[in-house]
């Protein structure tokens, strides 16, 4: 009796985090492709080309010599780029579709499930 609650109680947990994960597993990437899109919009485009000039121009006012100016400057788009070639990354090249996450995690939860049976009743 008690070992029946306990094992019902281990696959309705079991059957929790497949649910979370396989919720987990197609909202990730969707979130990280809406990041993507706004920072590579036309939108964020401009806004970027503005911030460099606008960065560029504080600089020259600020007595900052030309190469050093262009060179800061081109570092500080850099940022802006590396951050979306990282976001890309994590998305263009995932190595498991959210299909393969989920048989993955059921196949996980299903061993451990029957690891714990066998550890209470004693079967190997």
């Amino acid at each position: 009796m008690i070992g029946e609650k306990s094992e019902r109680k281990a696959r309705e947990d079991a059957e929790e985090v497949k649910e979370i994960l396989s919720v987990v597993s197609k909202e990730i990437p969707a979130l990280i492709r809406g990041i993507i899109g706004s920072v590579f919009s036309e939108e964020a485009g401009r806004d970027m080309g503005r911030a460099a000039a606008a960065f560029y121009s504080e600089l020259k006012e600020g007595g900052m010599p030309e190469d050093v100016a262009v060179k800061m400057t081109e570092n500080y788009i850099g940022t802006f780029t590396s951050l979306g070639d990282v976001l890309k990354s994590m998305t263009g090249k995932r190595s498991h579709t959210s299909g393969d996450i989920q048989k993955i995690v059921k196949e996980r939860l299903e061993e451990k499930l029957a690891e714990k049976t066998e550890k209470k009743t004693g079967t190997s």
